[in-house]
Parts: C-alpha cells; structure tokens; sequence
C-alpha cells in the first residue's frame, strides 16, 4: 500500500466512525467532560459512530471495560446459529474494528492535552499506551513524548524492600532497561498474548496488550500497523511476587518489521534487546537483520516450531543464525508440544538472563534525539517555546532552597499573608487584650492589618511571577495550556525531588510521636512545597493587594475566569494561611458569570474524607477531572473546578455547572496530636459542606478510629448547616467493600454506622448546646439504604502492576449516575447562581471563623430572603386585620341598629352571634393566611431555602395574630354592648322628657289654636310652656368613676392582706409626685445594688409612661368611660410585670405601688371623660338644643304649614348627616393605613428592620439630642409619636386627608340615594301612600337597607319628624335634595379643615396603633444595648438586629470608672470579657456564654468594622450629654471612632441594613 492509499484508508477509517471532523488534533478533553445525559446513562452501542465515545467515556471513568466494545450489538440469537453456514460466507467486518485501530484514531483525533489524559488513563488500567504513533502514512510517524508526560509511577526495587523506601518518578524520565517486541511477517505466534503472560504472572493474566484472541483482537487492522506500544513492569519489592527484580520497559510494536523498517531502527537503536518473533526467515527479511549493529547483543530470536512445512521453515532460520553468527543463548524456540504456560516461563527466563546482562539504561527523553536523526516528527516539538518559559523559571530557582526562592519571588503568600489571616482570625476570636480596651484593642488590629496591607502594597512583580503572568496572558489558548503544563510538570519534579527525605524525616518523628518535631516539620514541608498553585496563588494576592488603580492587573481575574472555563481548579481556600483572597476569587467569579451571559446556576459537590482514603481519586473516577492525588507535595485548603453542565440535563439538574471542589484530607493521623487540629477540620469541613448542595462522606474502612473522628467533624459541620437552615444532601462511600457482601452483614454494619453517627451527633449537638438534638436523623435526612454506597478497592491486585478494579469503576459510575438522578429530584433549593454563591461563601467563611460553639449567621443573601418575607407577611397581616377591621364597623352599625326597645338578654344573644360569626371569619382568614405562608416556601425564587427555619416562627405568629385579634374583637363588642346598653339608658331619660314636652306643645297648639296670635306672642306662650315644662329636670348622676377603678384592682389581686390593704387608699390622692423605686420593692432575700434599683427605675418609668399613653389615647374620644379601659390597663401593666418578675425579685410592694400610682392618674382622666360625657348627654342640655326646633315645629301647626322641605332638611341635618360623618370617620382609620402603606412612604413601613433603618436616618438629619434619648430609652413611646407625626405630615401633603373624605363621601351618598330609591316602594315594588303615615314606613326602610352602614339616631329621628304635616312624596323629593345639599356643605367643610390632629382623636380606627403594630413588633431588647429586636411578627424563637451599638448609649456603666462603657455587645460576645448584672445576681459571667442568661437572643458579630459606625458616631457627638443624661462620666471612645464622618455614619447603617 503505498502513501496515498495509506492516507486514503486513515479518512476512510475515521468517517467510518464519524471522527473526520476531529483530524487532526481537534478533539479536546473538554469536550468529554461535560455533564450530559450520555455521560449519565450507558447506551447501548448501535453504530460504529458510538465506538469511540464508549471507549472515552469507559476510559475516562478508569474502567478496564472500555476496550470491549469493537462491534455493533448484534441481535441474533447465537447459540441457535451455531450450524449455519451462512455465517462463514458472510462479511461481517464491517460491523467491527479492532481496538488498536480504534485506539489510533483517537490518539490522531485527539489533541496534545486529550492525549496526555487517555496515556495516563491507559496506563492507570495497565493498558499499553502508544510510544510510536503511526500516521496513516507509512513515512510518516512520531515519538508520543509528550503524551506518556503525566504518567507517575511508584515502585520498589528489591534494593529498598528493607528499608521500605519507594521509588515514584515520572515514567518518561526513568532510566530503564528498554526490550523491544517485534516480529516478521510470517510469525503465526501471538507475541503479544506471551508478552501478557509474562507480564501478568500473579496478576490474573491481565490483557496488557491487545492480542488476537480479544475481543476485537482478530478483526483485521487497518490503520495500526506500525504502531509501537510501550508498557512497564515494575516491581513492588516482595522476591515472591515480582517476576523482575527491577522496572523494565516493554515495547510492543505492530505488524511486520520489513513494513515498519523506520519504527524498527528506532527501536533497535533505543533498545538493550529487541526480541523479534518469527516461524521462518525470508531473504528480504535476513537483510534488514543482518543491517543490525551488535546483532550478537541487540537481537533476540524467539523462533515458532509450527505444524506444516516445519523442516522448510526451520531450514531458513538455521540459515539465518548461522549468517548472523547468533550464539546459543540468544534464541528460543517454541516447539510444537509446548505448552502456553511452558513457553511464558522460557521466555520470561530469557528476559531475566538479558537483563543480567544489562550495562546502560535509557528514558524515553532520551530518546528525544534518536527520533530526530531518524526523522521522526516528536509530539512535544511545538511546545519548544512555552518549555523555555517554563525552564527559565525553574532556571530561577537553581540551587536554592525552596523557601528562600518562595520569599523573594512569591512573596505575597509569606508571612505578612499569615500574619494578616491570623489577625483576621483573631477578629473573630480575640484572645486576652490585657489593659486594652476591647474597642480599643480591635482599632489596634485594624491599624495592624493596615500596616500589613500597606507593606503588602508596596511589593514589586518579582522576575519569575512576570514570566508567569506574561506567559498565561497569551490569547493563543493552546499555548498557555502547554505553558502551565510545563510548568506543572517541572515543579513536581522537583518537588519529588526535593521533599523526599523531608517526608521521610517527618514519618520517622510520626512514629517517635515528638510532637514538636512534627509540628516543625509539617511546618517545613508546608513551606518547601512548590507547585503552579503557588504561582496561581501569588498571581491572586497581586491582584488582592495591588492599590488601585493598576490597569495592568486588571486582566487577572479574567485571566483566571478562562482557566476555570477550560477546567483547571481554582484556590477558594488557601490551606497554608487558613485564608480566602476575598476580593480576588469574587472578581474570578464574577468574571466567569459575565463570560458565560449571567447563567451560572451551579450545583456544588464536595467529597470529604481521610487522607490517602482515595476521595481525590474518587472525584477524578467520577467526573474524569484531574485533582492531584499523588505528586509528592503537601497541599491544603480547598480547590473547585468548574464543569459544564449540557443543554439536555439543565433544566432537569436545574444547573449550568457542576462544581467539584476537593480538599486536603481531615483528621491526617500524623497531625492528629497538633494543638487545634480538630478546629482546623472542622473549620474546613464546615466551610465546603456549608457551599454544598451534595456531600460525600469517604470512609475507607481499614482504620475504624480516623473513621470515627471523621465521622465527629462531619456530624458537627451537618449540625451546624442544621442550625443556619442549610440542607445537603449527603451520602456516605465505603471504599474496599465489595458489593456482595451479606446481607445481613451490609445491614449490620450500616447499623452500627448510624449508631456511631448517633453518637457523634450527640456529641456535637452538646457542643453547640443543642439539646433538642438527640440523634444524626434529627440533623439530616438519612435513610441507612439510599446514602451509603459500598465501592469496592481500587486496585485489582498487588500494586504496582495491578490495574483499576473494573468493580471499582462501574460501582463509582452507578453512584454517579444515582446522584445526579437523585438531584433532579431532591434539588431543595433553587440553585444559587455565582452572585449568591459568593455572598453566601463570604458570610459562611466569616461565620466558620467565629467560636465554635456560636455557630448562626445572618448574612446578606438570608437578610435579604428573611427581610422579603417580613415585608409579604405585613401585608398579609393587614389584609387580615383590614378584613376583620370591616367587619368590625359593619357588626358595629348593625348592633346599634337592632331593635332599641329589644330585651338585654336578647342583645346580648346578638352579641354572642356575632362573637360565633367573627371566630369563623377569623379561623377562614387565618387558614387563608397559612396557605399563603405555605404557598410561599413552595416557591424557589425567592431563596426561601435559606429562611426555612424561620417558617415555623411565622406559623406561631398567625396563629397569635388570630388569637389576638379574636380577643380584640371580643373585647370590642362587648364594648358595644356595654355603649348600647348605655346609649338607651341615656336615650330612655331623654325620652321621658322629649315625651312632656312634646305633649305641652301639642297642648299648647290646641289651646291657641283658637285664638288669632302673632308670632310674638305664640313665642313668649311656647318659652312660658317650656320654662315650666324643664323646670324639674335634673341632671344625670355622676359615677364613682375612682371607686370603680379601685375595684377593679381589688379583683387583680387574690391575697385578702392586700385587698383590705387597698381598701384603705383613695386614688384621688395617688399619682401626683413622680414614681420611685424603694428598697421593699425587692425580695428580702436579695442584696440590693444600685444598678438594679436605676435599671427597674428605669422600666418603671417606661412602662409608666406607656400606660399614660394609653389612658390619653381613651379619653381623646368623645365616647363614655366604660370599665373595660380599666382592664386592658391593667393587662398591660401585669404584662410588664411578668417581665420584671423574669429579670428581677421584685416584691408584692412594687405591684402594689405601681398600679396605684397608674391607676390614680388614670382614674382622674377617665373622671374627666366621664364629665364630658355626662355633659354631651345632660337631658337638659339636650333638650335646649333642640328647643329652637320644637318652637319652629310648634309655629308650622299652629299655622298649618307645608314642612315637606323644612323637615326634610331637619332630618339630613339632624339625623344622616351624624350618621354620615360617622361612617366617614369609621372607614378613614383603614383608609389612612392604606394611603400610608401605598404611598411614596410606603417603604418606610414595609418591615421592621426598614422602619429602624429610616428612624435612625431622620434622627441623624434631625440632630436632636433628646430625640436619641427617646428612641433608645422609651422606644415605644418613640415609635408611636414619630408614626403619629408621619400620619399627619402624609396626611397634610396635596389635600390626602381631604381625599380620603371625600371618598367615603362619595360612597355613602351613592348608598343614601339608593336606599331612598329603594326605600320609596313598598314590598311589592309600588310607591308607598303618598300620606304621612308612609315618611314613617319609609323611614323605616331607610333603615333597613342602611342597616350595615350607618347608624341613625332613633332620638334624632323622632324629635326632628315630631308630628309631621307633610305627605310622603314630596318629603322623599325634598329628602332627595337635602341629601345633595349635605354632600355640597361636607365637601366644603372637609377642604376647610386643617385640623388633622381632631380627625384623628375622633376616627376610632387608630391608624397609628395599626401601623405600631407593624413595625413594633415583639417589644423585647438587647440585654446589653438595649437596641430592639426586628425579628418578624410577635412569635419568634429568637430575637435579633441588625445593629447593635456602644452599651453606654442605654446607661451602662463600668463599675468603678462610672464611666459609660464604650464596648459595643457584637465585640464582647467574641471576646475573653464578662459581665455582670442583675440577671447573674450581680455575679461575672463570660460574654461568650451570654446564652446562658439569654438564650432568646442571637447577637452576631458586626459584618464588617464600619456597620456600627452610626452609633460610634453618635456617643462621640453627644458623648458628654449622655453622661449627663445618665449622671455617668462620659465614655473613652478610641480615637479612630472620633474620625468617623457623618457620611461614613450613614453608609454604614445602610450596610447594616442592606439597603441598596
């Protein structure tokens, strides 16, 4: 076949499989690593085409399978065809390759780095890998070098077995002796197929060399010819199993010698014995032996004696022997009654004699040359330049000493990076500050940290990271590849170098168990290891710590994005300095998520386990990724590397990428005993379990106690991922277990696992003081079956020679395949794109670097999600309360308008009715509530994953909303009951007299009727009548408004000492001097101190000053004192009570005292109410108002007028037109709420936390000292004023009040036109009579349909129609025109009126308290700071805020300065301090520990330094007035904080509170 047609048969070939489009060179291992459904589901192979990705996929997952598929599936039924003769006429090669041709279409396909990947995949397998790569071109072939590059293997040279050292090198450079394999044409002896029993003696006769009886094997070669294989043996120093006492290397090569004449000159010159197979020797075949040099010691003959024309045949090799002068020993021959077995031993025999013999050694490197000379192209030639780069700075390290190469070429990552991290550490973690003060001592680290980013600032590009960066800022991708390859290359071998005996030292104090010694050399190891990860390491602290701006920098993060795209790991967590570069892996990040259109949802997977337990090998098996798993460096911290998820498993996986992240092995046996080792793991395993979405627990099952300290850590880090509401999914491997283990067995073993688990979760759970934690079940969903997988060992044998077990690759494909199946329906959370991921890493990592025992966190991203639903879940609750609100009014109206003249019993049988009809409304309000809590944990965009513990919190908080406003409205309409009851009291002693003096009037017309008066003298008849008619009226009694309250104190109390006691104090004489605290306020039992008779002075004071608030808000109203004001008071004062109870032992004393001193103010302002009252109603009074009516009425029938028009203006006037501004003012409270709450303002109200940010922010602008007072001290009387004076600013602005009455207007006169419509016609439709009697019908019917609206007064209507002339029509038409008058005169009125202030004591929906108790919430406050608590709702578990601040600012002081204490309580809870107060009895108790006195509370450390600045800012401005506020001496506040700016004070309140 000559060149054309050899070039002709490689196209063909490759179209046959469908790989044209991939030559040369154009298939990349990226392409393969991609997360799709073929990488996922095992297809069966049903054309050619699907060969090679079988055999990549199969490869790339390690599995000694991937050789097996050469030919379609064939669906015939074999084992009935056995006799068909069809079969041995028919062609069916078409359906089949060998896998040498299939094996050399990918390596000409594939590019230098697939290429690399495959050797080193091939060779894991114990597959033969190509040396000579043939290229469909006879002429043409080359020396894969580069290719054979990455392979590293370890073996053990009987010369070491003593000592038990080892050998690891990279193949390619290892001087070996080199044997060669061919054979001639005629050869019908399989060599390769010898060559596997030679090799594989012991090892199960594994198929190292394709041979002719595999599968595959026989079919025949197209493209493969000239292929020159290369294996190695190498030895693992036991005499008894090693069949070479030394590492040898074997090539193979294909096909007849005198067709591959350049391959074979290049063997024999590159080997010590070239071993040459034949039957007979041909005259063209003896001169290309006889060209040979040394044929004597080169050459070898391996001779077959076969049947047929042996004498002919063995005729031809004498002849061939004696022309090469061949001696006795360097030939064997094969004889036709040997045995397979026999003939291996002779020839493994003769391997070892010529080995003995061996004097010179080559490596594949050196055979660089001799393929040049021989014209053979070499792989790596075009890599010339990026190996210079590389040379020149390995050139750079010559002879010095790794440290003192990092020192001044890596600088960055020296000690100033350590000591940064450790004083970052030390943030989170102060240590004993000595006489520093803690705000003082934490400035000093701050300026610290400066200092050493200032120094850090100041460092120049050294000359190796210039040729670094300059050589991956290459545009020619392939380059930079080859670059960083080279790289990698070198520098792990001169790690292997270099560090060997430095590990050897370490393994021998390992034994010795000298700690020190250790901790030195681990410490040494640490710092002589060198790999690209460094370069790439410094590469991010240059672009870290440069000063802005430096655009030659700007690049990098780019830069690096691409490698992370092109699959290369990035450092998240630098292991050496227990630090992240934030800003430069945020920059990475973000970079990627613009190169790849903001698409980056990722599904992060960590495996997690032993060192050594195989975990990076489990990853690479799994994915076909390259973490380093043996390079003979130490490496710490954690790497990810990105993988491409396709388009076909996106949705379902709900991911653009996959993120692997791997990272150093927990609990190293040889660190074990280090001081902070379990910290440190646990530190590590909490930060990449908290990133996760899966976790994969490697357990390997040789060493049960490592296995159980890991199992500790990662019961721990669950837990605390448990506690901050994170979810991973988690599985747990076995290594070296094989699957067909009994079952009992597996089972029992399982148990025995969870049980360990369980204990470990325990363990755990006591030291994060979680007691409700009592098994690993409680932490996490585990199911004994679903999350344990049991893989069996890696090696199928005696390693070195052993290959992959093919158990261990397809049980790790089967896990891979279950995970991902299992993530597209188990994905808990909606998937984090790489914005959120980075705020949750940071946030995380902060969190872990905090004390272990307080591990909860708030970060932005759970702020944001928590602060969203806050907002939603206010608005549900206004529609809940606005809902019942009006139901309220309606039920309200509707009881006042029921039958006046009806018994007590039967209103109070209404009111029971309405009690049963608003309990279903509120249970129906409630459920619709819960759905839509339900509804919205439902959906993912919202990151509700990461605010699903407080789900349980916002349940409790509807159902005591609904608890709550069920007793309010019980309250209420027993209140109208009560305003009923006492309405038609006072409207029956009005009656009584209406009745008189309606009967004298209508005496008086009937006497003057007959007598011609004028309208003078009809008057002084009327004022003589009604002067003597009045004149024995009295006025209402006045009730002992002060007694009734005294009683009801009486029943607040059940001791009898204390109600007799009461019964001696008048109320009148109560209240009027200022309260104060006095020693039999306590318990005898206590020694009081003086910070606890200020700090209950001080809630006395508060509680005081709420009530007065409260008892002021009830008089406002023009409505009579009733007996429930009394109770709600006295509820509110007992609530306080409790809480004083908790924090102190108060005395019956200071009940007793209090509530006399509330009660008697209290009492005096309800007495004036009841005055006002009493005044409003006087039937005296009342009468003289309507006397000028009753005179007009009195005129019109003695002159026998027409007063269709007069009275229905009368009855607008008297009667609709008070009903009217009642149901406007009734409706306006819900509707000042819902102006307020959609408003531009609107955002002001949305949340609690909003509502802390925008007060603290007016406050700053307002400059008022006594306004921060208030706000700290008496918060919620600053709550309710400043919400009161926003109502009225909103309300004045562009006519809203006017507006909002207009409105209501608006509706209840369309209602009042209707009704009087409707009101018109009797029930069969017709108009009413046009008679008197009809206006009484018709108002009646008015009635009736109004019944829900308005309320009108039946004593109004009465004296206004009192003895009416006129006929219904034209009252109805006259009624109809007065109605639009009103409209007209109300409008006028509204746009006249100013007064908001009046409207707002007047409207009995208080938008203000409805407001209040939006953004109030649960009351409660820092037991430090005293800043309150913005956590959602009434019911929460705990309490929280955003910023706490300088506990001096609410009073405290330090007890012998009397200085007030600057330390802020988010500095004292990390800190080696104490306290003491009245809650620890005055005793000092660790701020670490403050849960144990308040364990409702949840103070995190501040965010960052600046978050608290608002309050800094604040005690240095006013600093001395608080002093005096609080007759302290002001506080030593550090100089830094003097230096905060206004400006600074309000950036950081809006990053405290995330407000964008």
């Amino acid at each position: 076949m000559d060149t054309e047609e050899a070039s002709q048969a490689l196209l063909s070939f490759l179209s046959k499989l469908g790989l044209e489009k991939y030559y040369p060179n154009r298939l990349s291992r990226q392409s393969l690593l991609e997360i799709n459904t073929n990488s996922l589901n095992e297809k069966p192979v049903s054309s050619l085409e699907d060969i090679p990705w079988y055999f990549l996929r199969k490869l790339f997952k390690i599995s000694t399978k991937c050789r097996s598929c050469t030919q379609i599936t064939s669906n015939q039924k074999e084992n009935n065809d056995d006799f068909d003769l069809n079969l041995y006429t028919t062609n069916d090669s078409d359906n089949k390759i060998n896998p040498l041709d299939l094996i050399v279409a990918l390596f000409l396909c594939a590019d230098s780095f697939l290429q690399q990947e495959m050797s080193l995949k091939m060779s894991m397998c114990q597959f033969s890998v190509p040396l000579l790569l043939p290229h469909g071109n006879k002429s043409q072939c080359s020396l894969m070098l580069w290719a054979l590059r990455d392979i590293v293997k370890e073996w053990r040279p009987h010369d070491l077995s003593e000592s038990r050292g080892f050998v690891e090198d990279n193949i390619v450079q290892a001087d070996l002796p080199f044997y060669s394999f061919v054979r001639l044409k005629n050869c019908s002896l399989s060599k390769s197929h010898f060559l596997n029993q030679v090799l594989s003696r012991g090892q199960q006769n594994h198929n190292i060399f394709i041979h002719r009886d595999m599968k595959g094997g026989g079919v025949r070669r197209e493209i493969s010819n000239g292929l020159v294989e290369v294996c190695w043996y190498l030895p693992c120093g036991t005499e008894n199993l090693d069949i070479f006492p030394e590492p040898v290397a074997f090539a193979n090569m294909r096909g007849d010698i005198c067709e591959s004449l350049q391959q074979f000159s290049f063997l024999r010159r590159v080997s010590n014995v070239t071993f040459v197979f034949l039957d007979k020797v041909e005259e063209n075949e003896l001169k290309v032996l006889t060209s040979v040099k040394d044929v004597k010691s080169k050459l070898f003959l391996v001779v077959n004696q076969k049947d047929g024309n042996v004498k002919e045949d063995m005729v031809s090799v004498k002849k061939a022997l004696e022309t090469l002068d061949f001696p006795k020993d360097s030939f064997i021959v094969k004889k036709t009654g040997d045995n397979a077995a026999e003939f291996s031993k002779k020839l493994s025999e003769a391997i070892k004699t010529c080995l003995s013999h061996v004097k010179a050694t080559t490596s594949i490197v050196n055979m660089f040359d001799k393929a040049v000379e021989l014209g053979l192209s070499v792989d790596e030639n075009k890599t010339d330049q990026q190996n210079k780069a590389a040379k020149e700075i390995m050139d750079g390290i010559g002879v010095r000493l790794i440290p003192q190469y990092k020192s001044q070429q890596l600088p960055l990552q020296g000690d100033n990076w350590k000591k940064l991290s450790d004083l970052e550490k030390e943030e989170c973690r102060p240590k004993k500050s000595g006489d520093w003060k803690l705000e003082e001592y934490k400035i000093y680290r701050q300026d610290k940290k400066q200092i050493i980013r200032k120094e850090l600032n100041t460092y120049k590009l050294s000359k190796g990271m210039e040729t670094f960066i300059s050589n991956l800022s290459t545009n020619d991708k392939e380059k930079r590849d080859f670059f960083l390859k080279w790289m990698k290359l070198k520098l792990d071998s001169h790690s292997r170098k270099k560090l060997s005996d430095l590990r050897n030292k370490f393994k021998e104090q390992c034994t010795k168990k000298d700690v020190k010694q250790i901790a030195e050399l681990d410490q040494a190891l640490v710092e002589s290891s060198l790999g690209v990860e460094h370069y790439m390491r410094e590469m991010g602290l240059i672009y870290e710590f440069v000063p802005e701006p430096h655009h030659e920098r700007y690049h990098l993060p780019s830069l690096a994005a691409e490698l992370l795209l092109d699959g290369y790991p990035l450092e998240l967590l630098d292991g050496d300095a227990s630090n992240i570069p934030q800003r430069w892996v945020t920059d990475v990040l973000m970079e990627l998520h613009k190169k790849v259109g903001e698409k980056s949802r990722l599904l992060v997977l960590t495996v997690l386990g032993v060192q050594s337990s195989g975990k990076s090998t489990l990853l690479n098996t799994m994915f076909g990724v390259q973490f380093p798993v043996s390079s003979g460096r130490c490496t710490r911290g954690a790497y990810m590397l990105f993988l491409k998820v396709g388009d076909d498993l996106k949705s379902d996986l709900k991911s653009d990428f996959i993120v692997l992240i791997d990272t150093e092995g927990l609990k190293s046996p040889d660190l074990a005993q280090l001081e902070e080792s379990y910290e440190h793991d646990n530190q590590l395993a909490t930060f990449v379990i908290g990133l996760s979405d899966v976790t994969i627990v490697n357990i390997s099952m040789e060493n049960s106690t490592e296995m159980k300290d890991v199992l500790q850590i990662t019961a721990h880090a669950f837990l605390r991922m448990k506690l901050i509401d994170k979810k991973p999914i988690c599985h747990f491997v076995h290594q070296n277990v094989a699957e067909v283990s009994a079952d009992s067995k597996r089972l029992r073993e399982r148990k025995h696992l969870l049980d360990q688990l369980n204990e470990m979760a325990q363990i755990a759970a006591e030291m994060e003081k979680q007691p409700s934690i009592k098994a690993f079940t409680d932490v996490l969903d585990y199911d004994i079956e679903k999350n344990n997988w049991n893989i069996p060992g890696l090696w199928y044998g005696t390693p070195p020679m052993a290959p992959v077990n093919t158990g261990y690759s397809e049980a790790v494909a089967e896990f891979k395949k279950h995970l991902l199946e299992t993530m597209k329906d188990e994905r808990r959370s909606e998937p984090s794109q790489i914005p959120e991921f980075l705020e949750w890493m940071t946030s995380l990592w902060k969190a872990v670097k905090y004390e272990n025992s307080i591990f909860s966190f708030r970060n932005s991203l759970v702020a944001h999600a928590y602060d969203n639903l806050c907002k939603v879940f206010s608005d549900w609750e206004w529609e809940f309360r606005k809902e019942i609100l009006s139901w309220q009014t309606e039920a309200e109206v509707e009881i006042l308008n029921a039958d006046t003249e009806s018994e007590m019993e039967t209103s109070k049988d209404i009111i029971e009715s309405k009690k049963s009809e608003v309990s279903k409304k509120i249970m129906n309000e409630q459920q619709k509530m819960e759905d839509k809590l339900s509804d919205y944990y439902k959906k993912k965009d919202r990151r509700v994953n990461l605010i699903e513990k407080y789900n349980v919190d916002f349940f409790n908080n509807i159902k005591s909303l609904a608890k709550e406003i069920q007793q309010s409205m019980n309250i209420k309409l027993d209140c109208v009951l009560e305003r009923k009851v006492n309405t038609k009291k006072s409207q029956d002693i009005q009656r009584k007299y209406r009745d008189v003096i309606e009967d004298q009037v209508m005496k008086l017309v009937s006497v003057c009727k007959d007598s011609k008066l004028s309208d003078e003298q009809l008057i002084q008849e009327f004022e003589k009548m009604w002067n003597e008619a009045t004149a024995d009226i009295s006025d209402l009694k006045e009730r002992d408004i002060m007694e009734d309250v005294l009683s009801k104190l009486r029943k607040r109390f059940s001791n009898r000492n204390v109600i007799e006691e009461l019964g001696n104090f008048d109320l009148k004489d109560i209240g009027h001097v200022p309260f104060k605290i006095k020693s039999d306020h306590f318990d005898s039992s206590i020694k009081i101190q003086s910070f606890m008779v200020n700090d209950l002075q001080s809630l006395a004071d508060s509680v005081i000053e709420s009530c007065r608030h409260f008892v002021l808000d009830k008089v406002k109203t023009n409505e009579d004192y009733r007996d429930s004001f009394t109770m709600e008071l006295l509820e509110k004062i007992d609530q306080f009570l409790q809480q004083c109870y908790e924090n102190y032992k108060t005395h019956m004393n200071f009940e007793i005292d209090l509530k006399l001193h509330i009660c008697g103010f209290a009492s005096r302002e309800f007495l004036k109410m009841h005055r006002k009252f009493l005044s409003g109603i006087n039937p005296k009074t009342q009468l003289e108002k309507d006397k000028k009516q009753y005179l007009s009425d009195f005129l019109d029938l003695y002159k026998q007028r027409d007063q269709s028009q007069k009275k229905a203006n009368d009855f607008v006037k008297f009667c609709v037109k008070p009903a009217v501004e009642d149901y406007i003012n009734r409706s306006l409270g819900i509707d000042i709420v819902d102006e307020i709450l959609t408003s531009s303002h609107s955002a002001e109200f949305s949340s609690r936390s909003y509502f802390q940010y925008n007060s603290q922010r007016e406050l700053l602008k307002k400059k008022d000292f006594q306004s921060f007072v208030k706000y700290i001290s008496r918060y919620e009387i600053f709550v309710k004023d400043w919400i009161y004076q926003h109502i009225v600013q909103t309300l004045s602005e562009e006519k809203t009040l006017y507006k909002l009455k207009n409105k209501n207007l608006e509706i209840i006169v369309q209602k009042l036109e209707a009704a009087t419509e409707q009101a018109s016609k009797g029930e069969d439709c017709v108009l009413l009579p046009d008679n008197t009697e009809s206006i009484t019908k018709f108002i009646s019917n008015m009635r009736k349909y109004l019944i829900k609206d308005i309320s009108i007064s039946v004593e109004a209507e009465k004296t206004t129609l009192f003895h009416i002339q006129s006929t219904c029509h034209p009252f109805i038409h006259s009624l109809k025109i007065s109605i639009e008058e009103m409209k007209a005169q109300l409008q006028e009125e509204f746009s006249k009126s100013e007064n908001i202030t009046e409207t707002l004591n007047k409207i009995p929906i208080k938008p203000q308290d409805e407001l209040f108790k939006r953004v109030f919430g649960c009351g409660k406050q820092c037991p430090f700071c005293k800043v309150p608590c913005e956590a959602g709702g009434k019911e929460h578990q705990k309490h929280h805020a955003a910023v706490h601040r300088p506990q001096g600012l609410s009073g405290s002081t330090y007890t012998d300065s009397k200085k007030l204490v600057e330390t802020l309580c988010t500095t004292a809870v990390y800190s080696d301090s104490a306290f003491s107060n009245r809650d620890t009895k005055g005793e000092w108790h660790p701020y670490k520990e403050y849960r144990t006195y308040y364990p409702d509370w949840h103070i995190p450390p501040d965010r960052t330094i600046e978050s608290s600045d608002y309050w800094k800012y604040i005690l240095v401005k006013y600093n001395d007035r608080f002093a005096e506020e609080y007759k302290a001496k002001p506080a030593d506040v550090p100089e830094a904080w003097k230096r905060i700016t206004k400006k600074q004070a309000l950036k950081g309140l809006k990053d405290a509170f995330n407000i964008k």
